[in-house]
């Protein structure tokens, strides 16, 4: 049933975290549906939407956001944004002496940044649906509620971002509230002097400034929530942002502890200019800010392409119907947005939905509040089909790929899991033989489409709790979102038998269908044991003690491994229906 609106507040610490979250923003704003009086979709964009006014008394929407990152991360974005902008009145200056301005040239802006402020002034792109913009003319209540980024939904038009793509404010395409953007001047984005590299910087910057502004932008959201649910934390695990994100979940677990803590781990696949040294930083980050993560939040879930989170990861995870540049932060950042996009549904419906802290007790039960994820990006659905059809075609392995760095088991070993399938709009949930007719599957017979992926996920985990949700809706893809799709995928994101004609222009993606889990289970002890192997491998005082010239101390770094070894232990089967291999056993000695 519809209840109330659960807020929801999103961070987002660290570079690759704000690609990431650009791609989700972008994609809820594709989805936000600015008519009053139209249906209402599926999922209640409220929760993580806050309405405001400009000065001029139009509406805005704007994310409930707190986005930190370095200096010389925004390029053309201004930290305050434009939604607000009254303009700089040079009249007010009173100061009588001369004077002399200095003015530096702002940073060149690609295409689609150009068409934003096209849009801004008021100006119809080519290509653009002019029925479309002609009704947003005609109706003032329609024009001062609709963003001009949202317009963009009516150029079907190829940006190609690949090669222009230098910071994530290079494709954000909402406007940003005043209060959102966080810049830590201490350290810089380019070069090689003052940079966040180390768990101990990140972790010492919680304080002065810093805290102050953190704190000052946290009470702004909050007291203008309701019915507050939680923080939806996205946190760089591979830099010093780790150790600042322990801070920040430390802060809203001492503060809003009574609320839910769902933090996401991003690691890009690779880094720009990386060395033999900044690998072993990358692995040591990562490793404590798995301990720390998960100590203060609700759950704690890695997001990666990476193979593994160690020195030497095994290649990138690939999808069957996508064809992205796993090394472009671009590319990678927008499946991972597509993921978070389904996996993030549960608590953000508009009925029937489930608030966080319930989430978190359905997966993190018994100390084990590390979470794997999993994709189906996009989910191999026929145009035309239905999703018996789709899940019979995996009889031996199920669709989805790792987005933990966590491989399955592959022995139906799990203690809970959580099954999201977004966007089958217009497809059959169910099959549709004639009556008399013998169903081609189990699957063909069940007569509700919860049920048929019930049914085919228990023929892979039969004893697991499982939760599951549909949403129909799916994913809506608006420039510029990249086309990192196959030929085999049509605009509707689902399956086609015929692919285009050799030379004829590829067809534009709009959605895509997905298909998420989270799961807990022994799959994860092994792998916390191998981040922990990794991390004791070596002495850290004799290879990497500039990692250690800032904290954290000696004995708080042990003291973190130790609690590593233990949460790995907290996923081990105790019901002796399988063995521990001989690496499992020895974390024990």
């Amino acid at each position: 049933m519809s209840g109330p609106c659960r807020e929801v507040i999103t961070l987002q610490l660290g570079h690759y975290s704000n690609f990431v979250g650009t791609h989700w923003w972008n994609l809820q704003d594709a989805s936000l549906s600015y008519d009053p009086e139209g249906p209402l979709g599926e999922i209640q964009s409220d929760v993580v939407f806050r309405e405001g006014h400009t000065s001029g008394g139009d509406v805005t929407y704007t994310p409930r956001l707190i986005a930190m990152d370095v200096k010389g991360s925004l390029r053309t974005l201004r930290q305050e944004g434009r939604l607000y902008d009254a303009g700089k009145d040079m009249s007010a200056v009173t100061w009588e002496g001369s004077l002399m301005m200095h003015e530096e040239s702002p940073p060149e802006k690609n295409s689609f940044l150009e068409d934003l402020d096209k849009l801004d002034k008021g100006e119809i792109l080519a290509g653009a649906d002019l029925s479309f913009s002609s009704r947003l003319q005609r109706s003032a209540g329609s024009a001062s509620v609709d963003t001009v980024n949202s317009r963009l939904a009516q150029v079907q038009k190829g940006y190609g971002l690949e090669g222009n793509v230098k910071v994530w404010s290079d494709f954000l395409r909402i406007h940003l509230h005043p209060r959102t953007v966080s810049v830590i001047h201490q350290y810089n984005h380019d070069g090689e002097a003052h940079r966040l590299e180390a768990f101990g910087q990140g972790e010492a910057l919680l304080q002065g400034s810093v805290l102050e502004d953190l704190e000052d932008k946290l009470h702004f959201f909050v007291e203008e929530c309701d019915y507050l649910q939680g923080f939806q934390v996205l946190c760089d695990m591979a830099d010093g942002f780790a150790g600042l994100g322990s801070k920040v979940t430390e802060m809203l677990q001492d503060s809003y502890g009574d609320r839910g803590i769902l933090t996401w781990g991003l690691a890009p696949v690779s880094h720009p200019d990386s060395t033999p040294m900044k690998d072993i930083y990358h692995m040591l980050n990562c490793t404590l800010a798995t301990t720390h993560l998960a100590n203060h939040s609700s759950f704690f879930c890695p997001l990666t392409l990476r193979g593994g989170l160690g020195r030497r990861p095994s290649a990138p995870t690939a999808f069957t119907h996508l064809n992205y540049d796993a090394s472009l932060w671009f590319h990678s950042s927008a499946v991972l947005a597509l993921a978070l996009d389904a996996l993030t549904v549960p608590y953000r419906l508009r009925d029937n939905s489930v608030p966080m802290w319930q989430v978190a007790d359905a997966l993190a039960v018994s100390g084990r509040k590390v979470v794997a994820a999993y994709g189906a990006v996009p989910f191999p659905m026929m145009h035309g089909g239905s999703l018996p059809d789709a899940l019979s075609a995996c009889p031996d392995a199920l669709p989805w790929k790792p987005l933990s760095a966590c491989s399955e088991p592959g022995d139906g070993r799990c203690y809970s899991q959580w099954a999201m399938l977004k966007g089958f709009e217009g497809q059959r949930l169910t099959g549709n033989q004639a009556p008399g007719t013998e169903p081609p599957s189990p699957l063909h017979s069940l007569d509700r489409g919860e049920d048929v992926l019930t049914s085919y996920i228990r023929s892979f985990y039969p004893t697991a709790p499982l939760a599951l949700q549909l949403v129909s809706s799916p994913s809506k893809l608006t420039p510029p979102f990249p086309q990192i799709f196959s030929q085999s995928v049509s605009p509707q994101g689902f399956l086609q038998d015929q692919h285009p004609q050799p030379g004829s222009p590829a067809s534009v993606v709009s959605s895509v269908p997905v298909l998420t889990s989270l799961q807990s289970g022994p799959a994860l002890g092994t792998w916390l044991s191998e981040l922990h192997r990794g991390a004791s491998a070596f002495d850290i005082r004799r290879v990497a003690p500039s990692f250690l010239s800032q904290g954290p101390e000696m004995g708080d770094y042990e003291e973190a491994l130790e609690q590593l070894r233990l949460l790995a232990r907290c996923y081990r089967d105790t019901s002796g229906g399988a063995k521990h291999s001989s690496s499992e056993e020895d974390d024990d000695d």
